[in-house]
């Protein structure tokens, strides 16, 4: 039997969900660790770095109950991620690099994911666009929150920025009618790319300086002069 393009969206929005779910709650998880959190401690904020995204696009689409509540697979990734980052954190440190790399994989895939199925549910481009943004980044942001840390979200290399424009591929593939699967790859190959280059590079928006920096700047400018 061979699936038509409307019948491939479905599984590929879960595979793709799932996945972000399962690299955002290892996040989660390790920042769980960092901090020294218990057992529980460490599934909790696996859990919600995992889902937090997903609920929330999911409650503003009329997605109803959440994937998250109502699929036992998003709860069973989130386990067996705080369970594997607990026993052997170490080995998982290790191979991912640091948290980040793990974080910018949850957001490349959350943010096509999270675009995808806005459109699925009949949002508009612009709306899709900025849910696939905001499922992509409302996971780590809760995570941070959780252990009294500014998000990343607000400090980082072009995290927001990177989720945009990857579902801004994604949603502009599929209004030039490019099949999903092409478009979803697309877009996330664009925001873990420019993610993870921000993160090697340094890369990153102009960044607020206080007035009294300023002050003293040029107090000191005066000063040589």
């Amino acid at each position: 039997m061979i699936l038509t393009e409307p019948e491939l969206i479905k599984p590929l929005l879960v595979a793709f969900d799932l996945g972000g779910t399962f690299v955002f709650a290892l996040s989660g998880a390790m920042v769980a660790v960092k901090h020294r959190l218990d057992l529980f401690g460490v599934l909790v904020l696996s859990f919600a770095a995992g889902n937090a995204g997903g609920i929330t696009r999911d409650l503003m689409i009329g997605a109803l109950p959440p994937a998250a509540m109502s699929d036992w697979r998003y709860v069973a990734v989130c386990i067996l991620a705080g369970l594997i980052t607990f026993y052997w954190y170490r080995t998982i440190d290790r191979l991912s690099g640091s948290v980040l790399i793990f974080d910018a994989a949850g957001l490349a895939l959350f943010a096509v994911s999270g675009a995808g199925k806005a459109l699925a549910f009949h949002a508009g481009p612009v709306a899709a666009i900025l849910l696939g943004m905001l499922t992509g980044i409302g996971g780590g942001m809760t995570r941070d929150v959780l252990v009294r840390e500014i998000p990343t979200v607000l400090r980082t290399e072009l995290y927001a920025v990177a989720a945009l424009l990857g579902s801004v591929v994604m949603v502009g593939g599929r209004m030039l009618n490019l099949p999903s699967t092409d478009a979803a790859i697309a877009g996330a190959v664009l925001c873990f790319g420019l993610r993870f280059m921000a993160i090697r590079r340094g890369w990153q928006l102009p960044i607020a300086r206080p007035l009294q920096q300023n002050a003293d700047r040029s107090g000191t400018s005066a000063d040589r002069d």
